[in-house]
């Protein structure tokens, strides 16, 4: 659980008054990347011994799956009994972003949890949006979801997103003038820290650029795909709203994210699990097994990765090195064909697809 030393190093320097983002710890030497307002809800994890709190986090996360997967079958159009529940939830431990967070001791379970459970309140619920922004707060790459309320015309859920968002950043520069300072002028931009981006725990496109092209730094070989994507991800899951709702929208949104952020460690593919729930929703069962497949091969630990062997490997291991990636460039892919398909068929005149077919085929 190097990671959860690394939450519990952040809330040792918020009570001691220690830099923040000076320190390393663990023998991989791993620093602080996140807000400094992350660091000060961090601060609870240095009340109890370290072996307990190990056992707290992974219970905890545990949980968090539970109530992800309840999310997800909210997402879905669906409500899920606890023995299906249950059984989901076991079933979920084996994919491997979720096996790799409770492994590291990360927070993806809970970030994911609270975006979707804002997402899905029924509109105009008290507050709606508070949540997001404080996800936003803790780990910044939530802050897609706020551009995609605004894209959808929800702007007074943006709104309170962005509110929520600037009040966490303001009570960090309250609490940890200097910090807050040192991370929103200089850390926020050094992608660096973070580490590696050619490595293949690094399942962005980024990271699969880099691993194809055999650069540790692809440059604007990664920078303009990536913004050309970030822009056409948006623009799809603004289209498939209106097609077929929130759920693909949100699902559009959240890869469009782990694919054009630099760096997205193989753990922050939680979101595999809403997309599960969706495609059993839509009674896509082939295509429901070949994604849990997917997310439990576990291919990119299997191949030669020790040193910098990520980045000489032969051109029939790179899909094997880089799956999530290849899956979110699918699944945008599939939702561009299908809302051409959509499109044609609204100037025809002829008979429109119904919102499951058309929700389910965006992943063909």
């Amino acid at each position: 659980m190097a990671d959860l030393l690394v939450y519990r190093a952040e809330g040792e320097a918020v009570i001691h008054g220690g830099d923040l983002y000076g320190f390393t710890v663990t023998e991989w030497r791993l620093p602080a990347t996140y807000p400094p307002f992350a660091a000060v809800l961090f601060v609870p994890t240095t009340w109890i011994p370290v072996p307990a709190l190990k056992v707290a986090f992974l219970a905890g996360n545990a949980l968090l799956l539970a109530c992800l997967v309840a999310l997800s079958a909210r997402l879905a159009g669906r409500s899920l009994p606890l023995a299906p529940l249950c059984a989901a939830t076991a079933l979920g431990l084996w994919l491997e972003p979720v096996f790799q967070t409770l492994v590291f001791g990360q927070i993806n379970l809970a970030v994911a949890c609270l975006v979707l459970w804002d997402l899905t309140r029924p509109p105009g619920a008290p507050a709606k949006g508070l949540a997001l922004g404080i996800a936003t707060g803790v780990k910044l790459t939530p802050a897609i979801f706020i551009a995609y309320l605004f894209l959808t015309a929800r702007r007074k859920e943006a709104g309170v997103a962005t509110a929520s968002f600037a009040g966490t950043a303001l009570l960090g520069a309250l609490l940890l003038p200097p910090a807050s300072e040192d991370f929103w002028t200089r850390r926020l931009f050094e992608t660096g820290r973070v580490g590696k981006a050619w490595i293949v725990d690094n399942q962005s496109l980024q990271g699969l650029i880099a691993r194809a092209l055999g650069a540790e730094a692809p440059g604007l070989a990664w920078s303009l795909p990536a913004a050309g994507l970030a822009a056409a991800g948006l623009w799809l899951a603004t289209r498939a709203r209106h097609v077929s709702g929130d759920r693909w929208g949100v699902l559009l949104t959240a890869f469009t994210a782990l694919l054009v952020c630099p760096i997205s460690w193989s753990h922050h593919w939680v979101w595999c699990v809403p997309l599960l729930a969706v495609l059993v929703a839509d009674r896509r069962p082939a295509l429901a097994l070949t994604t849990a497949a997917l997310f439990t091969a576990r291919t990119m630990w299997l191949l030669p990765h020790e040193g910098d062997l990520d980045l000489h490997l032969p051109w029939w291991q790179q899909p094997f090195a880089s799956p999530y990636p290849l899956l979110g460039l699918a699944l945008l892919a599939g939702a561009a064909v299908d809302l051409r398909r959509h499109g044609r068929a609204l100037r025809s005149g002829g008979p429109q697809p119904s919102a499951r077919i058309s929700s389910a085929s965006m992943i063909r």
